[in-house]
C-alpha cells in the first residue's frame, strides 16, 4: 500500500494529465538548492509548490442549466489523504441549493458519505460534482433561496442558474477569481472515514 504522500503525488499527477486544467498553489515556502558551477558551489533559493493545495477548472455538465459555465474549484488534500477526504470549494459564484453562494462551501450529501480510499480526485470531478449539479437536493440546502425557488418554480430556478452562469461562470471570471483570498476554512469536506468532529471544517456535509 502506497504512503499518503505518494498517493497525493499520484492523484495530482493524474488530474494534471487529464482534461482538467490544474494550478498548484505556491505555499510561499522555499528550499536552498546547491549548484556546482565552474568548481564553485553556489546556493540559491527556490520556491516550492504545494501538491496538497491546488485549483481545478471545472466545466458545467452537458444537458443541465450549468452547461457552458466554468468554475474555479479550490482543493486541499489533508495529510491523511486518501483515508481522509479532500476539501473543496467553488471560488466563483454558482446558484445551487447545495452550494453556499458566498463561501463556495459544498454539501455533497448525494454521495451518502461514501468516501473511500479507493476514490481519487478524478472521481470527484468526473462523477461526484457533475452528479451534484445534475441532481440537486433542495431538502438539505446550503442556499435556501435556490432550494425554495427550485421546489416552487423549476423553470425560474433554471433561468436563475443560467443567469449566474452568464454573469459569474465565464473564463474571465475564473481568471480573476480568488487571486488574493484564502478560503480554506470555508471549504467543504467531501466525506471522511475520520469521524472526529473536532477536525470537521465549516460547511461539511451533515451526517444523514
Amino acid at each position: 500500500m502506497s504512503s499518503p504522500k505518494r498517493r497525493i503525488e499520484t492523484d495530482v499527477m493524474k488530474m494534471m494529465m487529464s482534461d482538467y486544467e490544474v494550478t498548484l498553489v505556491n505555499d510561499n515556502s522555499t528550499v536552498l538548492q546547491h549548484v556546482l558551477l565552474s568548481n564553485t558551489l553556489l546556493t540559491k533559493t527556490v520556491s516550492v509548490m504545494n501538491p496538497k493545495e491546488f485549483y481545478v477548472r471545472f466545466k458545467g455538465p452537458e444537458e443541465t442549466p450549468f452547461m457552458g459555465g466554468l468554475w474555479k474549484i479550490h482543493v486541499e488534500l489533508p495529510d491523511q489523504y486518501p483515508y481522509k477526504s479532500p476539501s473543496i470549494g467553488f471560488v466563483n459564484r454558482i446558484f445551487h441549493p447545495n452550494i453556499d453562494e458566498l463561501s463556495g462551501s459544498v454539501c455533497l450529501d448525494v454521495i451518502n458519505q461514501t468516501w473511500s480510499p479507493m476514490y481519487d480526485m478524478v472521481n470527484i470531478f468526473e462523477v461526484f460534482l457533475p452528479q451534484l449539479l445534475r441532481y440537486p437536493n433542495p431538502t438539505d440546502p446550503l442556499n435556501g433561496e435556490a432550494a425554495a425557488l427550485m421546489m416552487r418554480d423549476a423553470k425560474s430556478y433554471e433561468a436563475k442558474v443560467k443567469e449566474y452562469v452568464a454573469k459569474y461562470a465565464t473564463k474571465e471570471n475564473v481568471d480573476d477569481a480568488g487571486n488574493d483570498t484564502d478560503d480554506s476554512d470555508e471549504m467543504s469536506s467531501v466525506g471522511s472515514l475520520d469521524d472526529d468532529e473536532d477536525d470537521e471544517p465549516a460547511g461539511t456535509m451533515d451526517e444523514v
